[in-house]
């Protein structure tokens, strides 16, 4: 039986995972016409269907799925190992694209970043601040970041830090005068900033305490589609807004903003760097992993 190659493997297992030839194509810089060449020297070379393929869908025969499950993690290993012997793991350079929420990418450039670049000054770094829960993989980036609730269920995952919790805040000019919310139904009797999501849906304010869940769709009349911009909005005196506490930091710190009804806001998601399984971790990513994981430890 003739051996089939590294490229035919690889371009095997995006197909497979991804369910699209077009969309492993994009991934790999390749037409789907050459990757459904690659798959039939695949097939016979190793005398096997591996691919159930109709005119909108394919996916993995039983025989393709047995094959999958064995060489996806040795291909990611052998790719760790060809960095390795080239001395990538050790100097990593080249260029990673990096997703992110605004939020989220406002916390990496202030704490993870600065060290990542003292450590790896050769890697050009591409952090994308976007709300958009993106096609990382289409749209040519190497990983993302997101709330580990969020995260597509196809991706590897690397939790870090700790749980992110969302708290209601409002400046204390806004407060002064004000009966100050001591549960979540007294919010009705704010002004609170909305944000509207990318689906056109405006987020509700979820509460909980000892197993008592509570949803909140206080009144107020201004709506915005920038956690950062509601927290402008708020420190400006303008009603209260319900955002993630770290993304509040400074400003609770410095006293701009106080949080409130903290006993009603437990912690929910981790934050989650994401990435396709199938695809082999390039040494600039994996150094970015240790870097998140040292940080925030």
């Amino acid at each position: 039986m003739a051996q089939p190659d590294f490229d035919d493997m690889r371009a095997f297992v995006a197909i497979a995972t991804r369910r699209s030839f077009r969309k492993a194509a994009d991934e790999l810089g390749v037409s789907p016409s050459t990757l459904s060449h690659m798959m039939r020297v695949l097939e016979e070379k190793l005398g096997v269907r591996l691919l159930h393929r109709t005119t909108r869908s394919v996916a993995p025969t039983e025989a393709g799925e047995r094959f999958l499950h064995r060489i996806e993690p040795l291909l990611r290993e052998l790719g760790a190992a060809l960095d390795d012997a080239s001395g990538a793991s050790q100097h990593p350079g080249g260029s990673l694209r990096i997703n992110a929420g605004e939020p989220v990418a406002r916390l990496l450039l202030l704490d993870a970043v600065p060290v990542f670049q003292a450590r790896y000054p050769d890697v050009m770094l591409d952090l994308f601040a976007d709300n958009r829960l993106v096609d990382i993989v289409a749209e040519g980036f190497d990983a993302g970041v997101r709330l580990a609730e969020a995260v597509p269920q196809d991706m590897h995952t690397v939790p870090f830090g700790p749980p992110v919790r969302f708290l209601p805040v409002a400046a204390p000019g806004y407060l002064a005068g004000r009966e100050v919310p001591r549960v979540p139904d007294d919010l009705r009797k704010h002004q609170c900033i909305h944000i509207r999501m990318q689906t056109g849906k405006v987020y509700s304010w979820e509460f909980a305490r000892h197993g008592e869940a509570i949803v909140v769709d206080p009144p107020g009349t201004l709506t915005l589609n920038q956690i950062s911009l509601m927290i402008d909005a708020a420190v400006a005196g303008r009603g209260i807004a319900y955002v993630p506490e770290v993304a509040a930091r400074g400003f609770l710190a410095d006293g701009r903003l106080l949080s409130l009804l903290e006993e009603w806001c437990p912690p929910s998601s981790a934050l989650a760097l994401y990435y396709p399984g199938h695809r082999h971790v390039p040494a600039a990513l994996r150094a970015f992993i240790g870097v998140l994981q040292e940080v925030f430890s």
